[in-house]
């Protein structure tokens, strides 16, 4: 299975591992990833799932959408490479990604 790295705000890290087609949002919540509340759980309506993807994985992804754009948009500590795991999909293309969870 692809797996999705978290760095926590501690500085540890989880690997976790995802069932593909799903997206690094379910991922973390089915590890229990803390920092990961997922309000909405994957509708991309808040910004409770805010992760900071690793900049050699940023180029890979598809451009954020209108609705996870108009959401980052109210998220606190937001960075360029802002982006809502629930939009981060988890496949082969995506196996090994990193991404920071805001403190």
């Amino acid at each position: 299975m692809p797996r999705v790295i978290f760095s926590l705000p501690d500085g540890s890290r989880r690997d976790v591992e995802g069932e593909e087609g799903l997206t690094a949002m379910h991922a973390a919540l089915a590890a229990k990833v803390p920092g990961i509340e997922a309000d909405c759980y994957g509708d991309c309506a808040c910004a409770t799932c805010h992760v900071y993807v690793d900049a050699a994985w940023g180029e890979r992804l598809a451009a954020p959408n209108v609705e996870e754009r108009s959401m980052l948009a109210e998220a606190e500590h937001r960075r360029p490479e802002s982006r809502l795991a629930c939009q981060i999909p988890v496949s082969a293309e995506t196996d090994g990604i990193v991404v920071r969870i805001p403190a």
